[in-house]
């Protein structure tokens, strides 16, 4: 918790429960141009393809929630919560796992220990529902009662057995479906199976081509990730909140003004989003979805 971690589990490593249906989602092409997904497909059949010695997986979210979105207005663009603080949550949980693997490696010195955080071919969901953090809710995120859905989530890979929590073994969405039918774009192939081409975020973030114009008509004003089904979801209204500043919504970014994006050259765009999640397009990827937008 020092290291600002809100959610704390442990799992063994084994092959995760989902490992088939992701194989499965992969066949159906609902990964689209993520094709680092595909390349490595079989690597996620098992946590010893990150760290061959492993054991156990420490599972940990960090909370990202904090206050409402201003709305956005003609000329704005709206930038999904994740994305909307003063830095890249990679580089800064990325920091605090070394810190987290040096005091373990300070307990036991002939550990192996590896932090990872969603760039590692780990099913992170499905170990985290095993080590108790959440269940799989209908939108596929990880949904916690304390957290909701809106938090990262990290792991650390230990070649050392732990005492494992209880996993979660039911979810708790009931016959709730607003996420499903909220999606802008009809991204849902049905509870818990998003097809990615259709996902705002993946279209804004991942996709490389050119959009369809049938999806842009529904794409609004998210010019960079997109909210929606953890806007409707009644268990992010409980939500706690982050303790995190980092995380805070930066004004400048909530919302974006769009139009002079347009004037910023290659080298002034990476001064002023290399240390943000708005580099992951590319300058080229963000003037496309703001162009959309406008």
């Amino acid at each position: 918790m020092r290291l600002g971690f809100d959610l704390v589990g442990a799992c063994p490593a084994v092959t995760p429960n989902g490992f088939d249906q992701f194989l499965q989602w992969i066949e159906a092409g609902y990964h689209g141009e993520m094709l680092y997904l595909e390349e490595r497909k079989a690597a996620y059949q098992h946590p010893k393809n990150v760290l061959p010695e492993v054991q156990s997986l420490l599972m940990l979210g960090m909370s990202y929630n904090t206050a409402q979105p201003k709305t956005t207005s003609p000329g704005q663009g709206r930038i999904a919560s994740y994305a909307s603080g003063t830095v890249d949550y990679h580089d800064l949980i990325h920091k605090r796992l070394k810190a987290l693997k040096k005091f373990a490696i300070s307990l036991d010195d002939t550990m192996f220990v590896r932090g990872v955080i969603d760039t590692a071919p780990l099913l992170e969901r499905e170990f985290a529902e095993l080590a108790g953090l959440g269940w799989r809710a209908k939108n596929s995120l990880l949904i916690n009662k304390q957290a909701g859905s809106w938090f990262f989530l990290a792991a650390l890979l230990i070649s050392h057995e732990l005492e494992y929590d209880d996993p979660v073994e039911t979810g708790h969405c009931g016959t709730c479906t607003a996420c499903l039918t909220s999606c802008p774009t009809d991204a849902f192939v049905g509870p818990g199976v998003l097809d990615a081409t259709k996902c705002i975020s993946y279209l804004t973030i991942e996709h490389w081509s050119p959009i369809s114009f049938e999806l842009r008509k529904n794409m609004d004003d998210w010019v960079l990730g997109c909210d929606v089904c953890q806007d409707v979801c009644p268990w992010n209204r409980k939500a706690n909140t982050t303790s995190e500043e980092a995380f805070v919504l930066v004004d400048e970014l909530n919302p974006l003004e769009l139009r002079p994006l347009f004037s910023l050259t290659d080298d002034q765009f990476r001064a002023r989003f290399r240390k943000t999640p708005l580099w992951r397009p590319k300058r080229r990827g963000i003037l496309r979805n703001a162009a959309i937008v406008l």
